[in-house]
């Protein structure tokens, strides 16, 4: 099973993908920065409240509490002296309020010995429970919490005692952090769409301009040039591109015109030279003669078909690939050769048939030229037509058979000249291959002890 690929392969998405992230980063930072800011603010407030608790207020103040004070609840934010400490093990102290609290009560000429202040399950604390039973109402309006958070702010003067005082805060910071989201999901739907549709303007053409290459590098049939859109660069792109395509077309339709006319030119005179040796009285060097013209036909054959096999001019048509192959070995068996129809699997390509059968007597030729004889079958296997062509022969070295696909190659040692032909069939045989979209692979035989026995000659078609 292939793995999940993460990262996707379009530029469209490439680049969706790090407007996403990076546009997820700077709303994280944000977020943080904006959290850090509220934590502070929170803070500052508590020690703000904490600190006039503990300060007093100023004899102005009492008078107006005292005449205020049966209209006001109790309050459990009142002072409240103890002997020892409030602070409780295992209650979270808060290091930078305590030292806030201190240099505002230093700044107030308070000489606190030492200022602790911490945080308190209110639920576990009874003056704040009895308070908030009390005054539930008027809490619920500054808090949106169920229940605040209990902070309790103590200082120890000289003599030793302790001053502490209970303030309700709310825990207001992480409320900013879902506004924040509902931003950012905005901010991905106008601003992700919006380069979505952008991204898309862009893409088509490239799309289209893919399209059009790979269909010209496949000798599929094109017809008129691809119409310049999208942006201005891209336009200039589509353009460029269809002067370069023009320009190889005049080029390849200059070559078919100049090998028509080589071919013609050339099968002429030895046509003439065909019927001038009849003349001749050594019946030998008649046949030699006969042989040599026929040499330089077949040559010329082969050259101008790998010429053209780029441009092939006949369409590809459904094709029954086992009926081919019968036929291509029918016509050797009737002429006495050895060749044997191994396994065949019913298979139906597009497929141009007379470059195909060309392609298939090529490969049978060399097998049975250099190998004594030739096996054929053919396979489907997964998604692949497969087509072998097996001989007896020496096989070729591992080393050169890469080689032995390039045009005009020849092995010496068991393809000599002797054997006929131009060098050009495996060539022909792997162009006609990648015409159809597949290839052609050659590999030995090998025995139990590793030495070459035969060769087999492999060609691998898609399936549609």
């Amino acid at each position: 099973m292939e793995r999940l690929r993460l990262w996707p392969r379009s530029l469209q998405g490439q680049v969706l993908l790090a407007i996403a992230l990076a546009l997820l980063v700077a709303q994280t930072i944000s977020a943080t920065l904006i959290w850090r800011e509220q934590k502070h603010r929170r803070e500052m407030s508590m020690v703000s409240s904490a600190a006039f608790r503990l300060i007093g207020p100023t004899p102005e103040e009492r008078r107006r509490n005292r005449r205020d004070k049966e209209d006001r609840p109790p309050s459990v934010f009142r002072i409240e002296h103890t002997v020892e400490s409030l602070h409780r093990p295992g209650e979270k102290r808060l290091p930078r309020v305590e030292h806030e609290l201190a240099e505002v009560l230093s700044a107030q000429g308070v000489d606190a010995a030492q200022v602790v202040v911490f945080e308190r399950d209110p639920l576990k604390d009874g003056p704040s429970l009895e308070f908030w039973e009390r005054n539930r109402r008027k809490l619920q309006l500054v808090s949106k919490e169920p229940m605040p958070r209990l902070v309790i702010a103590s200082i120890q003067s000289r003599a030793g005692g302790w001053t502490s005082t209970r303030v309700f805060t709310d825990g207001g910071e992480m409320l900013v952090i879902a506004p924040l989201v509902g931003q950012t999901i905005v901010l991905y739907l106008v601003l992700v769409g919006a380069m979505a549709l952008i991204l898309r303007r862009m893409a088509r053409p490239l799309k289209a301009l893919t399209r059009r290459v790979e269909d010209f590098a496949g000798n599929r049939a094109i017809e008129g040039q691809l119409q310049p859109e999208g942006p201005e660069d891209i336009r200039g792109l589509i353009v460029a591109h269809n002067a370069m395509e023009a320009r190889i077309a005049a080029m390849l339709n200059e070559k078919d015109v100049m090998l028509g006319a080589i071919g013609h030119d050339l099968k002429t005179p030895l046509a003439a030279l065909r019927v001038r040796i009849e003349a001749v009285e050594d019946d030998l060097e008649r046949g030699r003669m006969a042989a040599t013209i026929e040499d330089i036909n077949r040559s010329l054959d082969d050259i101008l078909s790998l010429a053209r096999v780029g441009r092939p001019t006949d369409p590809l048509e459904p094709t029954e690939l086992s009926a081919l192959v019968a036929d291509v070995i029918g016509e050797f068996e009737d002429m006495g050769e050895p060749v044997e129809l191994g396994e065949t699997d019913r298979i139906v390509l597009p497929v141009r048939a007379t470059w195909m059968r060309r392609a298939l007597r090529n490969l049978v030729s060399n097998a049975m030229r250099y190998g004594e004889r030739a096996r054929v079958s053919l396979r489907r296997e997964g998604r692949m037509a497969v087509l072998r062509i097996e001989d007896d022969g020496p096989g070729i070295p591992d080393h050169e058979i890469a080689r032995m696909m390039e045009p005009f190659t020849r092995l010496d040692a068991s393809r000599n000249s002797s054997t006929g032909g131009s060098g050009l069939g495996l060539t022909l045989a792997r162009a006609i291959a990648d015409q159809h979209g597949g290839t052609l692979t050659l590999e030995n035989r090998r025995k139990a002890e590793g030495q070459a026995d035969g060769l087999i000659a492999t060609i691998r078609l898609p399936l549609q």
